[in-house]
């Protein structure tokens, strides 16, 4: 699977109505994504122990759906091989009172992975140009200028966006943008999933069903953010999510790609370093 078949060229228009939330590409069915899989899951692994211990790139992934998409399921099962200690997630709900004092970036700024760290961002900083303009009332929780507050608002922050993932990638950032293009219909199978099994009550909001009154409105909403925001360095990957075996295998596809072409390599150690190793080897050698 090549994860260029989900990335669009910057400057196309993408439409999700083109787009089928339901493709699974040429896989013929669940168990053989399974075992694809298990192996990519293997390969990230691998790969996030020499980023780690090469600690130059940061590896950024960003997750954006509409509800019941499938975000915590795949980042689970994506990253469910990757050492703790070099990963972490963050979700980003509603804005709290301190993070509403500070400009819109801020909370996500302050999570930033480390150089040879993986951090994931289950929502992001794109509810700004998201939730925000289909409930345009939520801005005056924000405690913006007035005069800030007119019909530009979207453009400068797409800019905002733009040049800050820009300055990320120039000091050593790598970027995954993933969209879980989820069908309407999927989504109100999952809902109703949440509703009729005990086990999963706590997962389902009547919010999440007042959201979904706004299909349209978010889908012009995410449109126009993947028409600004779709950059040569930050690109986006729009992921057909009807089938959550063939989105996690997707995503786990795509990060491998990306880290392979980094050409990482575990740091090399000088001469000099090399010979403390070996007189450590010999003081150990020679314990009773």
């Amino acid at each position: 699977m090549k994860d260029s078949q989900f990335i669009f060229p910057p400057g196309t228009k993408i439409r999700l109505s083109a787009c089928d939330p339901g493709a699974t590409g040429k896989l013929k069915d669940k168990e053989e994504a399974a075992g694809r899989l298990e192996s990519g899951v293997r390969e990230l692994a691998e790969l996030q122990d020499v980023l780690y211990a090469q600690g130059t790139y940061a590896l950024l992934i960003m997750f954006q759906a509409m509800d019941a998409a499938g975000k915590d399921g795949a980042i689970k099962h994506v990253m469910s091989g990757v050492n703790p200690q070099g990963c972490h997630v963050v979700s980003f709900k509603s804005p709290s009172t301190e993070e509403l004092g500070h400009d819109y970036l801020w909370r996500c700024a302050k999570e930033l992975p480390s150089r040879g760290g993986i951090g994931i961002f289950n929502r992001s900083y794109y509810e700004e140009v998201l939730v925000t303009r289909v409930h345009p009332e939520l801005l005056r929780r924000q405690n913006i200028p007035k005069h800030l507050l007119d019909k530009d608002i979207w453009k400068r922050r797409y800019e905002q966006i733009n040049n800050f993932e820009k300055y990320l990638t120039g000091n050593g950032f790598v970027i995954l943008k993933f969209f879980l293009h989820l069908s309407r219909k999927e989504q109100k199978k999952r809902f109703l999933e949440r509703i009729e099994k005990p086990e999963k009550n706590w997962k389902f909001s009547t919010a999440d069903v007042q959201e979904r009154a706004h299909w349209s409105e978010y889908m012009k909403a995410y449109e126009d953010a993947f028409d600004h925001t779709n950059t040569s360095w930050a690109p986006w990957h729009i992921i057909p999510a009807d089938k959550k075996w063939f989105t996690r295998l997707a995503v786990a596809d795509t990060i491998v790609s990306k880290l392979r072409s980094l050409h990482l390599q575990y740091p090399t150690v000088p001469a000099d370093h090399k010979d403390l190793l070996l007189k450590a080897r010999g003081l150990l050698e020679k314990e009773t």
